[in-house]
């Protein structure tokens, strides 16, 4: 919804006591920007002059206007807090929200022999960059435990093969193709990062299939101990598997809708984020209008078709990364999130059964109050 702007005097008695984001313009200095769920208490708690000494905040004789955006989910709360802080405290808006980038596992392509590492910042050279992850704990439990599975080097030197180089203790284990030795060279090393990455692309299916149809021939063949043995590293490979947060995937490829309900009547908002960018919320009306009835997932259909993901700094991107992971992994989360890889993918069931199943709690809502 776009702002609504009160200038001094305020008419505090018409505004209504919904959830908002609010900005309060000082005649100097800084505004005061915040959230609440009660707008209209909030801001004559905040405004209206108020008698004897208090050591409660009191605008009143500095104020000339208000700005204020209603909001009626967590999530558009949340996204709509971050761009007035962006725009009204450019220098510290970060600090202000209290806003802690996500971590991730980047794979570091561009390197001569590719290594991985867990990082907070996005990358523009050559990688493969693995998130949101809902901690640095969980990031760096699942980089473990999937190079099990691989033989790709876990030390972050820049390396100087030769073969006297002393190694270390996963290249005696065999769990490292040694390329600091010169036991094997960059193509050949390259092509298991290659193996790690497509890994990560298919959700392990890369690796669990083949090790599937294994298991069955060899049980075919009567030969019960290798499919035992094939057995247990499928089962392996789920567990590693089951370590990955819920919005795990390709940065590239992190793409959703939150269904959310809306202040205007009969309409649902719709938040969505291409490639870890969130672009400006959507009204979605969810009954047809005019005379002729177009089917609500046509008209879906016609809204998303032409998205375009907005070009921002490597920088806002991960901001907008790490907000859907703050939301999402929080427990206030109130809105569903249908994930998609790519807007031709988007599942328009899954969608059409959210927007009806929040146009018909708001409904609810409204009857009951």
């Amino acid at each position: 919804m776009s702002a609504i702007i009160l200038e001094a005097p305020f008419d505090l008695d018409a505004v209504p006591d919904r959830p908002a984001v609010f900005v309060i313009h000082a005649r100097e200095g800084r505004p005061y920007l915040a959230r609440t769920a009660l707008l209209r208490r909030r801001l004559k708690r905040l405004l209206l002059p108020r008698a004897g000494h208090s050591r409660l905040l009191n605008l009143h004789d500095v104020a000339v206007r208000v700005e204020y955006h209603l909001t009626a989910s967590r999530l558009g709360s949340s996204l709509t807090y971050y761009d007035l802080a962006r725009r009204h405290f450019p220098d510290d808006y970060a600090h202000m929200i209290k806003l802690r980038l996500a971590p991730i596992v980047k794979i570091l392509l561009a390197n001569a022999f590719p290594r991985s590492t867990i990082t907070t910042r996005l990358s523009a050279s050559q990688a493969f960059q693995y998130g949101p992850f809902r901690s640095r704990a969980s990031a760096e439990r699942f980089e473990q435990e999937v190079l099990d599975l691989f033989q790709v080097r876990r030390c972050q030197e820049d390396l100087v093969v030769s073969p006297d180089h002393p190694g270390c203790i996963y290249g005696e284990m065999m769990r490292c193709l040694r390329p600091c030795q010169q036991v094997v060279g960059p193509e050949e090393y390259r092509s298991e990062v290659e193996r790690l990455v497509h890994f990560l692309q298919t959700n392990g299916q890369s690796l669990l299939e083949p090790v599937a149809r294994a298991r069955d021939r060899s049980s075919e063949e009567l030969n019960f101990e290798d499919a035992q043995r094939q057995h247990q590293r499928y089962h392996r490979i789920e567990q590693v598997l089951r370590l990955r947060d819920d919005l795990v995937a390709d940065v590239d490829r992190l793409c959703g809708v939150g269904v959310a309900p809306s202040i205007e009547p009969g309409c649902v908002e719709l938040l969505v984020m291409i490639k870890g960018v969130w672009l400006p919320a959507f009204e979605f009306k969810v009954a047809a209008t005019g005379r002729e009835s177009v089917p609500l997932d046509r008209r879906l259909r016609e809204l998303l078709a032409g998205l375009e993901t907005p070009r921002v700094a490597l920088r806002e991107r991960a901001e907008h990364i790490s907000l859907l992971a703050r939301w999402y992994y929080s427990s206030w989360r109130d809105t569903d999130w249908i994930e998609f890889p790519r807007l031709e993918d988007l599942p328009y069931r899954r969608l059409v059964r959210a927007i009806s199943k929040t146009a018909s709690a708001v409904q609810t809502s409204l009857f009951e109050s």
